[in-house]
This record gives C-alpha cells, sequence and structure tokens, in this order.
C-alpha cells in the first residue's frame, strides 16, 4: 500500500466535589467506557429496552451472548474501584490532527482506499462502492449531548464532503461504536444499508425507524455489492448500553472481501492467548490488511480482557498473518487512563521489540489515507 498525507511518528479512593454536571460527565464516561450506571437513572433500562429475542445457540443462552474462548465483563465492584481511584493522564482540551480528506465520489479497480475518521470510524472505497465502519460524527461518545467524552479533534471527513454511502457496518453497541444520532444522519442524507452484529439493529430503529439495519450472527457472509463482501467474526470483547443489558446484544469484527484482498477490521478487542486472531488466519486465509485496536488500555487490571495495548496489537497482527496494519481506537475520545500519545508512542516500542518494521503498522492521523 501507500500512504497519502502520512507521517510516522492504585490508592485509595480520592474525595469528589462533584457538580451536576461534573456528576453526568463521571456518569457518561461509566457509560461509554464500561457500559456503567445508565440503568439506575431510568436511561435505557432494561424494563423498557428491546433486545434480541431468537434460538439458543453456542453462543447465546436465551438471554444473553457470550464468547466460549473470551472472559465475561467486568463486575460492577471492579468498576467502581476504577473510576474513582483512576489517576487519568492529562489530554489538551483540543489536540487537531492537521488533516482534512475530501474523499472522490468513488474509487474503481482493484484499489482500496481507506480515509480515517478518527477512533474507530474509516471510509473505505472499493469497487465503486462507499462503506463506512462505526461512524461516528457526534460531539461526545454519550446517551447525552451535554456529558461524557468529547471530541478533541474534528472528524478527518466532515459530513457534509462524505461520498454518498452504499454501507455502514457497526461492530457493537458501546457509544463509541454505534452512534444512533450520526447513523440517524446517514439514513435522512444516503439510506444506506446499515450491518451490525444480531440485537444493535433493535438499539437502531428504536431511536430511528428510518435506518435500514440488518442484524447477523459470527460467520455469517454477507454480499454488499460489486464482488465485494463482509464476514461477522468473532472477537474478544462485550456489548451494553446500560447495566442491565449487558451481553443481550452480540459484537463483532469484520473480514472485507475486496479486489485488493481481505480487510480484517477489528473495532474494539482483548487480546487474551490470540486464538481470535489465529482463528480469523485460519478460516480466512491471507489477509491483505488488518485494522487494529492500540488505545483505551489503562489500567491494565481492569481493561486487559476488552481492550489491547500497543504490545497486545503487535502479537494480534502476527497472529492474524496480515501483511499491513492500521492502528485505530486512540487520539480522539479519552475513554481510560492512558495519555493522547501513548498508543502511538507504545507501539513504536512494541514493534522495535518485535523487530517488525514501524511501516508494517501504520499510525494515521483523522484526515490521512492509506492506499491498497
Amino acid at each position: 500500500g501507500r500512504f497519502g498525507a502520512y507521517r510516522c511518528h492504585e490508592g485509595p479512593i480520592a474525595a469528589m466535589k462533584l457538580t451536576r454536571r461534573g456528576f453526568f460527565g463521571t456518569l457518561a464516561g461509566l457509560i461509554a467506557t464500561a457500559g456503567g450506571f445508565s440503568a439506575y437513572f431510568g436511561y435505557e433500562m432494561a424494563s423498557r429496552m428491546k433486545t434480541y429475542d431468537g434460538p439458543v445457540s453456542d453462543h447465546f443462552d436465551g438471554l444473553h451472548f457470550f464468547d466460549p474462548d473470551g472472559a465475561p465483563p467486568r463486575p460492577l465492584a471492579d468498576l467502581l474501584r476504577w473510576r474513582w481511584t483512576s489517576r487519568p493522564a492529562k489530554w489538551p482540551d483540543w489536540a487537531p490532527s492537521g488533516f482534512a480528506d475530501g474523499p472522490p465520489p468513488s474509487v474503481d479497480g482493484n484499489k482500496v482506499r481507506l480515509s480515517f475518521v478518527g477512533h474507530a470510524s474509516w471510509l473505505i472505497q472499493t469497487a465503486r462502492l462507499n462503506i463506512l465502519i462505526d461512524p461516528v460524527w457526534s460531539q461526545r461518545a454519550s446517551p447525552f449531548t451535554f456529558a461524557g467524552p468529547q471530541r478533541v479533534n474534528d472528524p478527518g471527513i466532515a459530513f457534509e464532503a462524505l461520498p454518498p454511502i452504499d454501507a455502514v457496518l457497526v461492530s457493537h453497541g458501546h457509544y463509541d461504536h454505534l452512534d444512533v444520532r450520526t447513523l440517524s444522519r446517514l439514513s435522512a442524507k444516503f439510506s444506506p444499508r446499515v450491518i451490525t452484529p444480531l440485537g444493535n439493529d433493535v438499539t437502531m430503529r428504536a431511536h430511528d425507524s428510518a435506518i435500514r439495519a440488518e442484524a447477523h450472527d459470527w460467520n455469517d457472509r454477507i454480499e454488499i455489492g460489486n464482488g465485494v463482501a463482509v464476514t461477522l467474526v468473532a472477537t474478544r470483547h462485550w456489548s451494553a448500553r446500560g447495566l442491565f443489558d449487558r451481553n443481550k446484544v452480540l459484537w463483532a469484527s469484520f473480514v472485507l472481501e475486496t479486489p485488493a484482498g481481505k480487510i480484517y477490521i477489528v473495532c474494539d478487542s482483548g487480546y487474551g492467548d490470540g486464538r481470535h486472531f489465529r482463528h480469523v488466519r485460519d478460516m480466512h486465509g491471507a489477509l491483505r490488511l488488518a485494522i487494529l485496536p492500540i488505545g483505551a488500555y489503562e489500567p491494565r487490571w481492569f481493561m486487559r480482557d476488552m481492550h489491547m495495548n500497543p504490545s497486545d496489537a503487535v502479537k494480534a497482527l502476527a497472529d492474524c498473518g496480515a501483511e499491513q496494519a492500521l492502528a485505530h481506537h486512540h487520539g480522539t475520545f479519552q475513554l481510560t487512563d492512558e495519555a493522547i500519545d501513548a498508543p502511538a508512542n507504545g507501539l513504536a516500542v512494541a514493534l522495535d521489540e518485535a523487530k517488525v518494521s514501524r511501516d508494517t503498522f501504520a499510525v494515521l492521523k483523522p484526515g490521512q489515507i492509506f492506499e491498497v
């Protein structure tokens, strides 16, 4: 591939005085990062929420989804321990990327053009199709418009500059990935197909019945068109939008088949023993590219089961066998305790330690592109 405008590069619980805004900010942070307290406060309470209703399977017990090779979400006591003993690094209030992409209407032939929008959002253009991944154009990754994790840089593509969108892939229900406000805007402007794991379609349509959501299970393969298809694959994560709906909808990663080869898109994942990544390699063969998360990983005692750190991501790249990787899930929303530049800096160190070229696992800023 080639780059477009690319440059490498616990203690005691603290006493806190919370204003109303501070209280909702803390609450929204809990919700965004760990499916926190929303149900306690009457927001999306389970008694009023519709979730998935379907047959029992090897990863659904009739009420909850589970990963036979994964780990369950952390208990509430651990969530409280983290949030009230946390000493997060200070992020800048604003950290502009310095880049802004103006994508073409479409990309023909055997090429794939990837534009990094920010966090876990991408525009992928190939075979005259325009596909968005986990699109978030909202100012906050939160159920609230006035509190919660707030972006520190603009989306790498202005919403008004988007080309006609044919399909959207949404990996799971956490607020930094499933943004119903953005999906409504996309629906009103483009009416794209929205492909998502089981149950997330209910969340989307409950917000806006015009969203063309379709839900699929792990290992389902969906034809998008023009020879492009996507398969949902198991990933080491979980899902929730409130305390009482944990794992009532499914989560997934994606293998996207394109004219330039297969792209493995992991929007959120822990590493575990790496078996999920090796399974994708074994089932899907050669991967031209992997998009892997590198951020939202501190403190490790709490985050290791759900989010990879840079060292884990380098191991995941080796396990899945992709020729090239792009990093994401960092640098836009402060969800956890590490500094804004820690994921990129940590990735450089991890690559050096593994004797892997830094160009093999590239870190883009919002508005930069990568072409295959």
